[in-house]
């Protein structure tokens, strides 16, 4: 693909993902990034769907075998991400999935597959790991301003009332989600701590459902020990009203690093002289976000993701968040699953 060349994108689905999608294609026009058509199950959806996002919309099928379309955007249930993943490889289209990629790692497996196959990209969002703020901290613990990591914390103290799950009959559902809050919710701070820790070699875990009518867990409890023997927590809840702002912390011998929301609270190194860069400056207090409402997320991961995966398309490269990347926050959870005995 030249630089030239308009990258036109497909989004299946037509979701609140779909609406992230949308604006990052919008903000890469400078790239050549162009919606050239949404996709959804419900023809008589169509036109609703067409004006609300400034596309033609058709079926799934239509989509795969438009000439025009370059790449395809799944917005869908997860637990439909595999099987269209495949069809879309198989049809010469680049793919662009949303969290999890899949439900198993071996339908992970199956759509890294069928993407080296056909030689097309498969990128996963996981779009925290292009925010600045967790880039620099990514940055900082490479480079081993925190010294040997020791600790690592997580916690997700979210907010989904019963109406959010009973919105859609495929929401928090093993078949459909795959998952309760840590496979629907918090996969995107497991994703960063595995980043930035490195995949665990053994887990212990509690989960259970306490208040949502939902097959999946809604409250989960975890400990999980990575190869150098630092240990991490994680705990994670959609219970917890009126919704709070999730945490990150990370800390090692030579210093610590506490995350909330998306601002930095306390970044202290015992010796800031072996920093490789400058602390990022601490924050004030930050609201709920998205512990409380799914939408309240700012769009700048999804647009530095678009324009990763657009530059990877011109430079023929993986994007930095391709299929194996986006499958170690996927074993990390079904890890996590097991020890809680879910599955």
């Amino acid at each position: 693909m030249s630089k030239q060349d308009t990258v036109n994108f497909a989004i299946l689905g037509a979701g609140v993902a779909a609406d992230f999608h949308r604006q990052a294609i919008e903000a890469n026009t400078d790239l050549g990034a162009h919606l050239a058509a949404m996709a959804h199950y419900n023809p008589e959806r169509f036109g609703a769907i067409s004006a609300e996002f400034g596309a033609p919309c058709m079926t799934y099928d239509e989509v795969l075998v438009d000439p025009d379309v370059n790449v395809v955007c799944i917005c869908t249930p997860s637990g439909q991400h595999a099987e269209q993943a495949i069809a879309a490889a198989e049809a010469g289209k680049h793919v662009l999935v949303e969290k999890p990629m899949a439900l198993s790692l071996e339908d992970a497996d199956a759509m890294i597959d069928a993407c080296d196959e056909a030689g097309v990209k498969l990128g996963v969002t996981l779009q925290r790991r292009a925010e600045p703020l967790f880039a620099r901290i990514h940055d900082a613990v490479e480079g081993g301003d925190l010294g040997e990591l020791t600790l690592g914390l997580v916690a997700l103290p979210y907010h989904r009332s019963q109406a959010y799950f009973d919105q859609a009959d495929w929401r928090g559902t093993w078949a459909m989600d795959g998952g309760g809050v840590l496979m629907n919710q918090g996969i995107h701070l497991v994703d960063l701590m595995v980043w930035m820790m490195g995949d665990p070699v053994s887990v212990e875990a509690y989960a259970d459902t306490l208040r949502r009518a939902i097959e999946v867990e809604d409250t989960l409890a975890a400990t999980l020990r990575f190869a150098n023997g630092a240990l991490a927590t994680i705990t994670a809840t959609t219970t917890a009203s009126p919704g709070f702002p999730h945490r990150l912390e990370l800390y090692g011998t030579n210093g610590g690093i506490q995350v909330e929301g998306e601002s930095v609270t306390r970044w202290v190194l015992a010796d800031p002289g072996r920093a490789t860069g400058e602390p990022v400056e601490t924050g004030a207090a930050v609201g709920a976000g998205c512990g409380g409402d799914p939408r309240d997320i700012a769009p700048t991961g999804h647009i530095n993701v678009f324009r990763d995966f657009i530059a990877a398309l011109r430079e023929d490269r993986a994007p930095q968040i391709d299929g194996p990347e986006g499958r170690r926050s996927l074993a990390t959870v079904l890890a996590i699953y097991e020890a809680a005995d879910l599955l």
